[in-house]
């Protein structure tokens, strides 16, 4: 399990990048989300691992 929290805006970024971090359930910065470690979830956190941050839970 890896805890997923927003800590920059999505103000600027592409779409697929706005897409992505609406697709893991983040609305506002700060706001956290707890995912299972698959391989989509993985390929999407690294999409935005400039926006966010992880820990493993």
């Amino acid at each position: 399990m890896v805890k997923v929290t927003l800590v920059r805006s999505t103000n600027g970024e592409i779409a697929s990048v706005k897409a992505t971090v609406a697709a893991l359930g983040l609305k506002k910065i700060r706001q956290s989300k707890t995912f299972e470690e698959t391989p989509a979830n993985m390929g999407q956190i690294k999409k935005v691992s400039h926006l966010v941050s992880v820990e493993k839970v």
